[in-house]
């Protein structure tokens, strides 16, 4: 795929969350694999039910700093590039068994830039799981999972690089080392409690008006 240019940033009018409000663990596992997770700073006002909506409605727009922007960039505004429907469910939209193309640079870093399609083979009212396979071995896994606790919603970011199966251990040194090293992993747990939190200031207002918006359409 074309290399997408990395766009001027664009105004931030929420706080960005510090990665001292998560809880982070970086484990380096046998076969040159690595887990990273992050428990996050609980979500005030969203609900599981909200997140479900937003992955499945990314592909829209919302208000934003007196214009009108993709919602995906509006989730990270300095980090997020693009993010497209690769391929539908089997029964239609961004649901289990689509494929998201997720475009990004940490940081706005060239170096470290992603351009990614990895298959949804989990999205429901309890969270969403992001895979690439190999040879239809399991090489790369995102996960977040959320549930609703004392009035805010917990939610936990768990990324894992490399395949358990041994055969595949150099391409494991090839993910985690050259593809994917430390230093990006670590611009990566920046950006994931950034955009994790923004979902606070997002959600509340815009998954009432777009429904809203909708029921008067019918």
């Amino acid at each position: 795929m074309r290399r997408l240019p990395v766009p001027a940033p664009r105004r931030i009018i929420h706080p960005l969350r510090a990665v001292t409000s998560a809880v982070v663990s970086v484990q380096e596992l046998p076969n040159d694999r690595r887990r990273v997770t992050i428990d996050h700073q609980p979500l005030n006002g969203v609900t599981p039910d909200m997140l479900l909506w937003w992955f499945e409605n990314i592909a829209g727009t919302m208000p934003y700093d007196d214009g009108v922007v993709d919602r995906y960039l509006v989730w990270h505004p300095v980090d997020h590039i693009r993010w497209e429907l690769a391929r539908p469910s089997p029964g239609g939209g961004a649901q289990e068994g689509a494929r998201f193309r997720i475009v990004e640079a940490f940081g706005a870093r060239p170096e470290y830039y992603v351009d990614s399609v990895e298959r949804v083979e989990k999205l429901d009212e309890t969270g969403i799981r992001l895979v690439r396979r190999v040879l239809g071995v399991k090489v790369f896994e995102l996960s977040h999972t959320w549930s609703r606790c004392d009035g805010h919603t917990h939610y936990v970011s768990v990324m894992e690089i490399g395949a358990v199966t041994r055969v595949f251990g150099l391409l494991n040194r090839y993910l985690t080392r050259s593809l994917f090293p430390a230093r990006m992993a670590d611009a990566w747990i920046v950006h994931n409690v950034e955009e994790v939190g923004l979902l606070e200031h997002i959600l509340p207002a815009l998954v009432p008006a777009v429904r809203e918006a909708g029921s008067r359409e019918t």
